[in-house]
């Protein structure tokens, strides 16, 4: 089974993604915020990781860079979920090691998964 990482601090699609990815035969673990995703990452080893940019205590930008530059989780592929469109933000995203920018208001919970299950196969 396959496991992912979902970083989000919206409850209600935090939710729906949960609902989603264990339909589709996913273990999920849940973080609401940066550093929950960091202590998560203590003991979950995911295949992939889903992430928000804009939360609390630790923006997602912060927890890629942390993510990136340990040995233990620098190999798992991060896609960057946000409503953050600008050119600036995607190329930063992309330049600290995200495997794809995925702008949320764009694209259904059934587009993230069919790009998640592509990078994991």
């Amino acid at each position: 089974m396959k496991k992912i990482l979902v970083v989000e601090d919206d409850k209600y699609l935090i939710n729906a993604y949960r609902v989603k990815l264990t339909a589709s035969g996913f273990e999920v673990k849940l973080a609401m915020d940066g550093e929950e995703a960091i202590e998560a990452l203590k003991t979950f080893q995911p295949d992939i990781i889903l992430l928000d940019l804009v939360m609390p205590k630790k923006d997602g930008f912060s927890v890629l860079e942390e993510i990136k530059r340990d040995s233990k989780t620098n190999k798992i592929p991060v896609i960057i979920t946000s409503n953050l469109g600008q050119k600036e933000d995607v190329d930063r995203g992309m330049k600290l090691g995200a495997v794809d920018y995925i702008i949320k208001s764009d694209v259904s919970i059934a587009d993230i998964l069919t790009k998640i299950n592509n990078i994991v196969k």
